[in-house]
């Protein structure tokens, strides 16, 4: 059994989202919940299909990040993998809609950091066995990062 490590960078200004799936709809389902969450979205999924004809299958409403997905999706290779790159929107404003998406089982990260998708390979297959999301911590947040924090996310308009 092989471990794959694949690495992907974000493009800037676009946020990723990957997760484990289960079924040849997933990439419509999914562009409906991501094209109902907001009207200035822009995105593109890509979904492996682990049996039958064993396709890349894709949708998205802007053909850049489409092709991103579908180029990641194979490199990655995992049966019933999905990645989507979104832009124009963060994970928080679409999270809620892909996670009632039925086919879903799980989501591994969403994310606008550098992303390494670690895969477990044998004679049948690949299987992601976990993600590294970005970097590891430098510290213990003190009342001046507490502050940053708490002021960011008021400016962003996230909180009151």
């Amino acid at each position: 059994m092989n471990i794959n490590r694949i690495k992907i960078e974000v493009p800037e200004g676009v946020n990723l989202i990957c997760g484990h799936t289960h079924f040849i709809k997933t990439a419509e389902d999914l562009y409906e919940a991501l094209v109902n969450s907001s009207a200035q979205i822009r995105f593109g999924i890509a979904f492996c299909e682990a049996s039958q004809d064993c396709l890349v299958r894709s949708e998205g409403n802007d053909p850049e990040l489409t092709k991103l997905a579908e180029d990641h999706a194979l490199e990655v290779g995992a049966g019933h993998f999905f990645i989507i790159f979104i832009k124009h929107a963060y994970p928080i404003n679409v999270l809620g809609a892909i996670k009632s998406c039925p086919e879903v089982v799980n989501i591994f990260c969403a994310t606008a950091n550098p992303v390494e998708i670690l895969c477990v390979e044998d004679e049948q297959g690949r299987g992601v066995v976990g993600v590294i999301d970005g970097f590891s911590p430098k510290g213990i947040e003190d009342e001046a990062a507490r502050k940053e924090r708490h002021d960011f996310l008021r400016k962003i308009g996230y909180k009151l």
